[in-house]
């Protein structure tokens, strides 16, 4: 048994480095860039914005959960005061690059609200920012539909600081008060 204790701290020690390796896949102050209607590069993660965004992941020909989500939300940014609309940046984030460009997603987010802002960006920087935040998504192909196919998506409302660190996250719900809730204690703070 003495013979195979020297592989404990070999274990550790790749146990170690592994996890550093881990943590080094990411660069520090996390950035991505989006397309809006108005800027083809836009930094999600602007430290000099410090405003909280509040981000929705979604498509525009989801048919029911997205426009429900959006409608959540539309409906707490409207019982907010004007300080507290002030801190926040709510964004509309399409997981359906291919069919939603920036301008489509800005057209669907502003159906809902005009402080929601519309954002689409290439398939790998929208899998990096769902991997990142725990967004799961998957295309699904509609046989004899002529959309083509669907995304199935999780649907949550994602708090995030302008560094890009998640602070919370709120499910899908059927009425404003959580995500109203979620907006006030984090503007408070």
């Amino acid at each position: 048994m003495n013979k195979w204790i020297w592989l404990l701290p070999l274990a550790f020690l790749v146990g170690i480095g592994a996890q550093y390796g881990l943590q080094k896949t990411e660069p520090e102050g996390f950035t991505t860039t989006l397309s809006t209607t108005d800027n083809p590069n836009t930094e999600l993660f602007d430290p000099s914005d410090s405003r909280i965004r509040v981000i929705y992941f979604g498509f525009t020909r989801c048919p029911d959960v997205c426009p429900t989500s959006l409608a959540m939300l539309s409906g707490a940014l409207n019982q907010l005061d004007e300080s507290e609309l002030q801190q926040i940046r709510p964004i509309f984030i399409s997981l359906d690059p291919d069919r939603d460009d920036a301008a489509l997603a800005h057209q669907y987010a502003q159906y809902f609200h005009p402080a929601i802002e519309g954002m689409s960006g290439s398939l790998e920087t929208t899998k990096k920012l769902a991997q990142r935040y725990g967004v799961i998504f998957q295309k699904t192909e509609l046989e004899g539909s002529e959309l083509d196919y669907t995304l199935d998506h999780n649907s949550y409302f994602y708090f995030i600081d302008a560094q890009g660190n998640l602070m919370t996250k709120v499910p899908h719900a059927l009425s404003p008060a959580p995500v109203l809730a979620a907006i006030k204690t984090i503007t408070k703070s």
